[in-house]
């Protein structure tokens, strides 16, 4: 088993947060995996990116080669489109569709939305509708991990323990409300 996944936003959205739930959740489950530096976090609105792979065998490199992820997961849509040259041709595309407008001429979001389902595979979000559904806006990193769960060889078990300990010295309240944004997140994306 071998999964390759590009993890894409913008800082400030969570990204550090879905990969260290992803790579402690790869342990849990006996995997290993190998994580690129997160690029990016210089600035908060500033593009974010990190590689991520897992797998059951040894891993030699921490970098995913252009044309070999499995997956694309972004927090922003944009952000997606940046990395579509790393995704495989049968990989899937789980994004967001609520936009992170840092930049003066941000594109036509419908454009955006209408390239990113240009992938094989996708899936598109309301990530912001959600969060604020789970109670939380700040939980629109969580959404996506959530609607990215199904199609990640991970147990949907190993995630949500670690969304909890991740959470839980910030109070009862809040892992609360990421294990419903999760949730949410998952139903959000419909049946894998």
């Amino acid at each position: 088993m071998k999964q390759d996944i590009i993890l894409a936003g913008v800082g400030g959205q969570g990204i550090l947060s879905i990969a260290f739930i992803i790579d402690n959740a790869a342990l849990a489950d006996g995997l290993q995996f190998k994580q690129a530096e997160v690029h990016g976090m210089a600035q908060r609105g500033g593009a974010v990116q990190s590689h991520l792979r897992l797998s059951s065998e040894r891993i030699w490199s921490d970098l995913i080669p252009k044309g070999e992820a499995d997956m694309i997961l972004s927090v922003e849509p944009l952000e997606a489109l940046r990395y579509f040259d790393y995704l495989k041709p049968d990989g899937i595309v789980v994004t967001s569709s609520t936009p992170y407008k840092n930049i003066p001429d941000y594109p036509d979001l419908d454009k955006v939305l209408g390239a990113v389902r240009k992938a094989r595979r996708s899936v598109v979000v309301d990530s912001e509708k959600v969060a604020k559904e789970a109670g939380t806006s700040k939980a629109q990193n969580i959404v996506m991990l959530g609607a990215a769960s199904p199609f990640l060889a991970l147990k949907e078990s190993s995630l949500r323990a670690l969304i909890e300990a991740l959470f839980k010295p910030r109070g009862p309240a809040l892992v609360e409300a990421n294990l419903k944004a999760f949730e949410l997140g998952r139903a959000a994306a419909g049946p894998s």
